[in-house]
């Protein structure tokens, strides 16, 4: 299986941007997804989850401002992220949530500056 993220760049605060994640090789409309974010020298945080029947949940942090879809025909996750502010600036990982051999796509930078 293979995870490709793409969408991310340099925003202005306030802004918008959304992130797609195409997968390949999984059984996509079974399988829960997240988007994951890390800065440099923190831990990698998960900052939306989707699961095969699109239920969703999401870290406190983006509630509200941001919003994870799925596309089952074209195997595509997507993060909607709006009213976007410094303190987003991260690389964001797509991934598989089976709990089992799980994928990690290579990560999209979003960077967030006036």
């Amino acid at each position: 299986g293979q995870l490709q993220a793409s969408g991310g760049g340099l925003v202005q605060p306030g802004g918008s941007l959304r992130l797609s994640c195409a997968a390949s090789g999984i059984a996509f409309s079974f399988t829960a997804l997240a988007w994951y974010r890390q800065v440099p020298g923190k831990q990698r945080e998960l900052v939306a989850r989707i699961t095969g029947g699109s239920s969703t949940n999401y870290a406190d942090s983006v509630k509200g401002r941001f919003t994870i879809s799925r596309d089952n025909a074209k195997k595509l996750v997507y993060l909607q992220m709006n009213s976007l502010k410094p303190e987003d600036t991260a690389v964001y990982y797509c991934k598989t949530e089976r709990g089992w051999n799980d994928y990690w796509g290579q990560g999209t930078l979003v960077t967030v500056s006036s």
